[in-house]
């Protein structure tokens, strides 16, 4: 076998790069919860939130769910979030099965409560639903409801990307074409679906260049708590999942300490190149669980501050 000079300049670069040790730790970083469902589910994300604030996120999102059946939970949780915490919380809404009058309420409250963030999505099809259809006298789309909270207040706004295509997008273009009219209505940034390789990442970031699209572009980060779910999750937003990833965690249903490391080295290792890509932004999706997120943010240098000056920022 004979290696190109290029390919062993390459090879002894990697070999002599300190592992992780030296990325620069001015990553950005955000952090996705749900709201809990019960008192000990709630005690658990608490844990969750008091571990990674001190690694000064950007913001903390709380989703928002299906037709609004999670309204009374994602308030009270961004609430918390906005009265007990310095970050800046961020409240899902969609657009599913409620008017333009009621969601523009919602929206009213978030800012009463002080929450100044919304992330707008369109929403999946209520439970039953085949196909998502827009509610009389609702929103009809993301784009809409953007403009929607632009006419409320000055909130500032996230909308979601699809680097492998929404699955109701006809083709790529039209993708793009979707996330652009979210931007032109108002939205400050887009959060991307979670994917597996950088790669992913940089060829849609390349075609949203081309498309006109200058705006922030965040990549989502999936810690892999559970290989089963998040395979489930990617089959209904349509993210590949690479077979090199199913072989990694063949074996481990059965040793969740083990499962987890490499659950954190992947996940980091992603970050690591996205990083070399020149990201600077990543978004987590927590599953409300904070040792993994906070294990690759601690790979990619993003340290806890100390208390002193979390309480002057």
């Amino acid at each position: 076998m004979t290696f190109s000079v290029n390919q062993l300049e390459e090879a002894r670069r990697a070999l002599e790069a300190p592992l992780y040790a030296d990325v620069g730790g001015d990553v950005e970083v955000s952090f996705e919860f749900s709201p809990p469902k019960t008192d000990k589910a709630e005690e658990n994300l608490w844990q969750s939130i008091e571990t990674l604030c001190p690694l000064n996120p950007r913001f903390l999102s709380v989703t928002y769910g299906a037709g609004g059946s999670t309204r009374d939970r994602t308030h009270a949780t961004v609430a918390r979030i906005a009265r007990e915490t310095k970050v800046p919380a961020a409240a899902h809404l969609t657009c599913v099965e409620a008017t333009r009058a009621e969601i523009d309420a919602v929206a009213q409250e978030y800012w009463a409560a002080g929450v100044r963030h919304i992330v707008a999505l369109r929403g999946d099809p209520p439970a039953g639903a085949a196909d998502y259809a827009p509610h009389p006298g609702g929103y009809e789309n993301a784009a809409a409801l953007v403009e929607g909270l632009r006419r409320l207040h000055p909130f500032e706004i996230s909308v979601a990307a699809y680097p492998e295509m929404h699955p109701n997008s006809a083709d790529l273009a039209a993708d793009l074409d979707n996330l652009k009219r979210k931007l032109d209505a108002g939205a400050n940034r887009a959060i991307t679906q979670f994917f597996f390789e950088p790669e992913t990442f940089f060829r849609y970031r390349d075609a949203a260049a081309a498309a006109g699209i200058n705006a922030e572009i965040v990549p989502g980060i999936m810690p892999i708590g559970s290989f089963a779910g998040v395979t489930r999750m990617a089959t209904m937003c349509n993210t590949d999942v690479p077979g090199w990833l199913v072989r990694l965690f063949e074996g481990l249903d059965d040793h969740p300490a083990a499962r987890q490391l490499v659950a954190a080295t992947v996940a980091a290792e992603l970050c690591r190149k996205l990083y070399a890509g020149g990201v600077k932004q990543l978004h987590f999706y927590t599953m409300n669980k904070a040792e993994l997120s906070f294990a690759i943010c601690h790979l990619l240098g993003v340290r806890t501050r100390p208390a002193q000056e979390r309480a002057a920022a």
